[in-house]
């Protein structure tokens, strides 16, 4: 009774004020804490309370392991230490900044939009995962703002729920092992690698609002990260990981990277980036915040279950007989997605084939190495078995002392492999390819690469599954919908493979730029001196200076008069600057004198000018000399403000006509020169470009044919280059395994003091044991050598011939034989048996027998 009537005032108003509300989901803004414990954690849970200030602007919900038959007095206890109010939650209370709410017993807890959901728990006792529970649905709601906090408690529940809680971008906090009543929980997170911050109980809160409040700050002043500051961590990043996240989407770069900035209290990027080249431990953990993978077996049931039903029936009915189904699940993290769709391929082979099974091999592929141990490993705690059915459970797991172990038929289906699906060639011709919840990671530009990229690795009919957050954009017309809602999609059998995808090979550079192509100068800092001896020898009028296309690129003297810069966007070449009474002579003239290459005039152009009328001489030169000036052409204007003698006298010739008929009739003149030369040139093109075209159309198709060759010949060597690097690590990886065996074979056998020889089906030493060379001459390099060939210490001169009897008849040997230094050893020589049955050699055993035979002597003696 005392302690009920211990309440504060506050937590008295809190109890009338928490109640049902409307859910309001963007009034939640306030950072939620959910915090883990065991029953025995009431010390940890009192301590952190403790430490929480009452203007936190947080809301706290404990979640606990109760005795399901016992009522819960935990609100009482946490009430007497803490200064915020704290309630037992009940359903449909939405929660509120400082305040405290409690798990009751026997139910499991969620949250919606803010708003609290108890649940009748599916097992009574045992296997029962509250906090993983609660923290998986308050990193749904939450996001960003989610924090995860566990303290003392034993077993391993919550590990899971702070790695959703990390994948969403919240902040996770561990109580320290050494400080915890109970270290399995703490332990079991910081193995996992899912802590952001590790202190004890009591200086827990300190440090997360210390966090929180740093990434509020940062959000209030908006501190826009430069790109040249990200870029360096980016660097950083690549030279210690080899990973580059530059194709990774800036604003998960930026909120990850401030939160690893806050839980170092630094408030600068700048600042963090000297941290980091300090510290390059910090980059190893920023590498995994940017690679935290929130996977499990079966997530979305209903996404397997379509696939199952939907989906496959069509790839097996179209699988043509004794065709291996290959599949490939790229960003598979620590396996579970890649076993779970080797039991369903496996469960849906058996329903649709039972008499014929159908071969498979499903590549998984991820950029964390670490990942892919364990994945290859296929060992998983026991509460793994929360998202699997019993029967499969029972099928395809055995039990393990650290858990579940993948079963032997499933774990050969698999083939794991370290890659990078932007850097690394993909797998090909496959029927089934699963990639969920990674394109969300990626830039728009990066997702249209990898789209089509997938289409081309599938075979026509192959399916894709994509997360519920992504979808195949602009492509649908590569790709047909199965089932909108699970994102399962098949690829149109109708659609040839894209031509333009770009085909990864080495990681994908970022587009630059396509820039006018401008034949380069040799010697450009000369250019201005050459161009003026040209014009100070032959010229010293104003002209330009241009290449073979017209691109201007040397100016002399006094050119406005001719040529002035072309509206809209700056371009400098000479067929759009040459003002309109010289331009069509200047073009006809300038292709001229480049296909004869020979200098050519076009006297007495008439020219409009401010002073008056003007009377321009084009004079066109393609160059040869000097060298660097090869290829180019030079233009000047020679100007004179009357027409030439020529021009002038022309009209007096004949009296009859007016000066008027006359410059008509020589204007009709050059008019039609000018049409006889053009129709010329039109005609001499129009024969060019035929040829041309005839000429280009036969390389054209030498070039299709040649470019789909060696196209074929590249995705074939790409996709056996990398599945023979897959294959080499699962071999590597067996090699591996097998040394540590041999190792392990090698100690047992020195350890028991026994001697030891192997020998083969000939009768040659295959191996032996250290204390074998004690009695038996043997060295290292006697392996290979036929018994019969070595000395020992032995008066048994019938050994190789019991030998060769034991290996004839399968009879096991055994004689006590005595040495000639007064030893006595027992024997044994029996058959060698492989794995499969099969007799291989003998194997011949000494047991020191000395002591026994002395006692034995001195026995006789002395009834004797």
């Amino acid at each position: 009774m005392a302690t009920r009537k211990r309440r504060t005032p506050a937590a008295a108003e809190s109890t009338a004020t928490l109640r049902k509300e409307t859910v309001d989901p963007e009034q939640t803004r306030f950072p939620i804490v959910g915090i883990g414990a065991s029953a025995g954690g009431l010390e940890a849970l009192q301590a952190f309370l403790q430490h929480v200030p009452t203007d936190s602007g947080c809301a706290f919900i404990v979640v606990q392991h109760l005795d399901p038959t016992h009522s819960n007095m935990l609100p009482e206890l946490l009430q007497r230490g803490s200064a915020l109010p704290v309630a037992l939650a009940s359903e449909g209370w939405k929660v509120a900044p400082n305040h405290v709410y409690v798990i009751p017993p026997n139910r499991d807890l969620s949250i919606l939009h803010g708003v609290l959901h108890l649940f009748e728990p599916t097992e009574s006792r045992g296997l029962r995962l509250p906090i993983d529970f609660f923290f998986r649905a308050l990193a749904e709601d939450c996001g960003h703002s989610a924090v995860g906090v566990i303290l003392s408690g034993m077993g391993s529940d919550g590990t899971q729920g702070l790695r959703a809680i990390k994948g969403k971008a919240g902040l996770t906090g561990v109580q320290t092992p050494a400080s915890a009543k109970f270290d399995g929980m703490p332990r079991s997170a910081i193995d996992a690698g899912v802590a952001d911050i590790i202190a004890p109980a009591d200086e827990l809160p300190v440090k997360l609002l210390a966090t929180l409040r740093h990434g509020d700050q940062a959000g209030e002043e908006h501190e826009e990260p430069s790109s040249s500051a990200l870029a360096k961590i980016l660097i950083l990043l690549r030279s210690h990981t080899g990973a580059d996240f530059s194709q990774y989407k800036k604003t998960t770069l930026y909120r990850r990277i401030e939160r690893r900035m806050g839980v170092h209290a630094l408030a600068r990027i700048s600042d963090y980036v000297r941290f980091l080249r300090e510290n390059p431990q910090e980059l190893e953990l920023l590498f995994r915040e940017l690679l935290i993978g929130v996977t499990g077996f079966f997530r979305d049931p209903e996404v397997w279950e379509a696939l199952k039903t939907l989906a496959l029936p069509r790839v097996l009915e179209a699988l043509p007989p004794g065709t291996n189904l290959r599949a490939w699940v790229p960003a598979c993290s620590t396996g579970e997605e890649a076993y779970s769709l080797a039991i369903v391929l496996k469960e849906a082979l058996e329903a649709q084939h039972p008499e014929q099974p159908v071969s498979m091999q499903i590549y998984a592929t991820d950029l964390d190495a670490e990942a892919i141990e364990a994945a290859r490993r296929g060992v998983y705690p026991k509460k793994a078995a929360a998202d699997i059915s019993p029967a499969r459970l029972a099928r395809f797991f055995v039990t393990d002392p650290r858990g579940y172990r993948i079963s032997q038929e499933i774990r050969e289906l698999v083939i794991f492999a370290p890659q990078n699906l932007l850097s690394d060639p993909p797998f090909t011709k496959l029927d089934i390819l699963v990639c969920r919840n990674l394109l969300i990671y990626f830039t728009a530009e990066v997702q249209k690469k990898v789209v089509p990229l997938f289409h081309y690795s599938l075979n026509p009919g192959g399916i894709l599954l994509l997360g519920s957050a992504e979808t195949i954009g602009a492509f649908s017309d590569l790709f047909t919908p199965i089932e909108g809602k699970a994102r399962l999609f098949q690829r149109n059998v109708g659609t040839p493979r894209i031509g333009t995808i770009e085909f990864p090979t080495s990681p994908m550079a970022t587009p630059q730029a396509v820039l006018p192509q401008v034949t380069p100068l040799a010697h450009t800092a000369n250019l201005q001196t050459l161009a003026d001896q040209v014009l100070l020898r032959r010229h010293a009028p104003a002209a330009v200076l241009t290449t073979h296309q017209g691109d201007i690129l040397y100016i002399n003297g006094r050119t406005g008069n001719y040529l002035e810069p072309a509206s809209g966007r700056a371009n400098w070449n000479i067929y759009a600057m040459a003002r309109e009474p010289l331009r069509f002579d200047l073009t006809q003239a300038f292709q001229h004198a480049l296909r004869q290459k020979t200098t050519l005039t076009v006297p007495d152009l008439k020219l409009d000018a401010p002073q008056g009328t003007r009377y321009v001489t084009l004079t066109i030169e393609p160059l040869e000399q000097p060298e660097p000036l090869r290829g180019m052409v030079m233009i000047v204007f020679h100007e004179r403000a009357e027409p030439t003698l020529e021009t002038v006298m022309a009209p007096r010739r004949s009296s009859r006509r007016s000066a008027r008929e006359a410059a008509l009739e020589q204007e009709v003149e050059q008019l039609r020169v000018t049409i006889q030369t053009t129709r010329e040139e039109m005609q001499s093109s129009q024969e060019e470009l035929k040829s041309a075209n005839e000429e280009l159309q036969s390389t054209n198709e030498e070039l299709q044919s040649t470019n789909e060759e060696l196209t074929t010949s590249k995705e074939e060597m790409q996709s056996l280059n990398e599945e023979l690097q897959t294959v080499n690590a699962e071999l590597q990886s067996k090699i591996d395994d097998l040394s540590r065996a041999s190792n392990d074979m090698t100690n047992l056998l020195n350890s028991t003091e026994i001697a030891t020889v192997f020998l083969d089906s000939a009768l040659h030493i295959r191996r032996f044991t250290v204390p074998a060379s004690r009695i038996i001459k043997l060295i290292p390099s006697d392996a290979g050598r036929p018994l019969s060939d070595i000395v020992s210490d032995l008066n048994y001169p019938e050994l190789y011939a019991d030998a060769e009897e034991v290996l004839r008849t399968l009879v096991f040997s055994a004689k006590d034989v005595p040495t000639s230094d007064g030893r006595w050893f027992t024997v044994r020589i029996m058959p060698y048996r492989t794995a499969e049955n099969v007799i291989d050699g003998v194997v011949i055993t000494f047991a020191d027998i000395t002591v026994a035979k002395t006692l034995e002597a001195q026995l006789r003696e002395a009834a004797s």
